[in-house]
């Protein structure tokens, strides 16, 4: 394995009623509130009125900035970074999924950095401070909640960019299972196939010697297709919502990728397809990401062939690592397909109109992935395959 340096200040705190302890923790950072959600769930199941009796009984002022998307906006961002300046807020609370954290992520930032809060998102500028800012999480899918990434669309320019610093990890996040109770059943199938997608990013890696590492990425991985059939089918059953919901945060708060750096290629291409079509970022990971590994299949059979025989079970006897392999991905890709997640382009009506539109965006920034690096002609076979 690689050298490597763990670090995660994030306090996680998991369970049934765990958001009585924002009495506790949001004075701790300031009085003067941001308190930023979507659109509308929260206030739907009553967690809304919750989280606002709490913050009224500590005497908070609490400001507010709802209505973040999916696929969240700069216009979000940036609207939420002149609350902060006007109203010299202290503390940003995030309530919400994935998205509503990672607008606030940037929302934090931007609130510390003089220029636009896209020179952050597209690295013309680094953040070297943020807001303290804590999460109460309402959906199991992309592991916002520990980590320091943030992903955020320019939807005006139809770019879309992953970043993040060591300034913008969470203080705080309260995971708690019925909270996520009234995810309907497409977006609990999005989570899942979200956080098995953050897994098979790290567990295709250049590095050598780590066992551990893929037995822990084959447990996660292994756990979530055990779980999904059964929850998509019980959608307010606490235990199984229990397990994904903290698959989901392990995915991607750094425990899985220590000694390696992940590919992440398949999360770029995505994030191209979704910056022109905005279709739901789960949704063109399951379509994409089959079809990236087939791509990438020669670079290392042996390593696809143990994802097959590991997760999904492929009897290897008298089959050619690249046989073991092939069927490892197909496996992969009826288990989506068999819990409700798309296979296609075709199925958000995307033709092959904007290949090219898509690749270019993708290559942005030059060649890119970490397991093997794809240049244009590799994004659009990819792509072509994905249609």
């Amino acid at each position: 394995m690689n050298t490597f340096t763990y670090y995660n200040p994030t306090k996680l705190i998991f369970g049934k009623d765990q958001v009585e302890q924002l009495k506790e923790l949001v004075p701790q950072y300031g009085k003067k509130v941001l308190l930023v959600y979507g659109g509308g769930s929260i206030k739907r199941n009553g967690l809304y009125d919750e989280v606002v009796s709490i913050l009224n009984s500590i005497d908070a002022q609490v400001h507010e900035l709802p209505g973040v998307d999916p696929n969240p906006r700069l216009s979000s961002v940036r609207e939420g970074v002149k609350i902060c300046k006007e109203n010299d807020i202290e503390f940003l609370l995030a309530v919400g999924g994935g998205s509503v954290i990672d607008c606030t992520k940037a929302i934090a930032a931007g609130a510390k950095y003089d220029g636009d809060a896209w020179d952050l998102v597209t690295k013309k500028a680094v953040a070297h401070e943020a807001l303290p800012f804590g999460t109460v999480l309402t959906l199991a899918a992309t592991g916002s909640e520990m980590n320091a990434g943030s992903v955020i669309t320019n939807w005006e320019t139809q770019e879309k960019y992953g970043w993040g610093s060591p300034v913008t990890f969470p203080q705080f996040s309260i995971l708690d299972p019925v909270n996520t109770f009234t995810v309907p059943k497409n977006h609990t199938v999005y989570g899942m196939v979200d956080m098995m997608s953050h897994v098979f990013e790290q567990y295709f890696n250049d590095a050598t010697n780590t066992p551990l590492q893929d037995r822990m990425c084959e447990s996660t991985l292994r756990t979530v297709i055990e779980t999904a059939p059964k929850l998509i089918n019980d959608l307010e059953n606490y235990e199984l919502r229990e397990t994904i919901l903290y698959s989901g945060t392990i995915a991607l708060n750094g425990m899985l990728q220590m000694g390696y750096r992940g590919d992440w290629a398949s999360h770029n291409i995505e994030h191209a397809v979704s910056a022109v079509y905005d279709i739901p970022h789960a949704g063109g990971l399951a379509i994409l990401f089959p079809n990236w590994m087939k791509h990438n299949l020669k670079v290392n059979p042996a390593r696809f062939a143990q994802m097959a025989e590991r997760v999904f079970d492929v009897d290897p006897t008298g089959k050619t690592e690249e046989e073991t392999a092939l069927e490892g991905i197909s496996k992969l890709r009826e288990f989506w397909t068999s819990i409700g997640a798309p296979s296609s382009l075709a199925d958000y009506n995307i033709d092959d109109s904007k290949l090219d539109i898509m690749a270019d965006k993708a290559m942005a920034n030059g060649e890119f992935g970490n397991f093997n690096k794809l240049n244009k002609e590799d994004v659009l076979s990819i792509l072509r395959a994905s249609l």
